[in-house]
């Protein structure tokens, strides 16, 4: 790993290492995901002015008033969407700073991700370009429409608030296939799995978080 990806100091594969030790100690027990977790650079994908806070607990800007997530998200997300089978072919609806898409790109065989903002897009292209990741497709188009062209998907993962479940995105799982997404507007959204059966869907709430809307339109 090159030096920029290594890291050094409040980047350093020992602040990862630490980053690690406390989402064991929130929950999240998959030893793929925390190896993952360890292994990517997170400073990468976050603006320079917040390299040295990019392995804290917490979401940071990444401009157009998006926002990186907080690990202990991404990892929860991460373990949910693993945790009945792993998937090998997974759509990721904002694909923001990458980040998430590059954690996935790790784990899942073929990852399509969807991004409305252009120029967050291809920051993003660049990072998982910088990391070797070849295994991803990137699309900038509205989230909530998906990307039928691959569908159907056996996994789904939403990085952003829709008030309802988008009907394209319903439609792009297989059966089987789980949709991991937050769901509501501002203090109230709720983190939800949705699982297609063969006669409908399967809708679990999981716990509280805080997400950008999910906007439509691109840029």
């Amino acid at each position: 790993m090159n030096l920029r990806l290594a890291g050094s100091g409040m980047t350093s594969r020992r602040t990862r290492e630490r980053m690690v030790r406390r989402l064991e100690e929130q929950g999240i027990q998959n030893r793929l995901v925390l190896d993952t977790l360890l292994e990517t650079p997170r400073h990468i994908f976050v603006e320079d002015a917040f390299g040295s806070r990019a392995y804290e607990d917490t979401a940071l800007p990444i401009g157009f008033n998006q926002t990186i997530s907080q690990p202990y998200v991404i990892a929860r997300m991460t373990e949910l969407l693993l945790e009945r089978r792993t998937p090998v072919k997974v759509l990721e609806v904002g694909t923001g700073s990458g980040y998430q898409t590059a954690v996935l790109a790790q784990l899942i065989n073929r990852v399509y991700s969807v991004e409305r903002i252009y120029p967050l897009q291809q920051r993003a292209r660049r990072c998982l370009q910088d990391m070797g990741l070849r295994n991803v497709r990137l699309k900038h188009s509205d989230g909530a429409w998906g990307w039928d062209d691959y569908a159907p998907f056996d996994a789904i993962l939403v990085t952003a608030a829709p008030a309802e479940p988008p009907p394209a995105l319903l439609e792009q799982l297989g059966r089987g296939a789980v949709m991991i997404l937050p769901l509501g507007a501002g203090r109230d959204q709720i983190l939800q799995r949705i699982t297609r059966t063969e006669t409908g869907f399967q809708i679990e709430a999981i716990e509280p978080v805080s997400f950008v809307p999910l906007v439509p339109g691109i840029l």
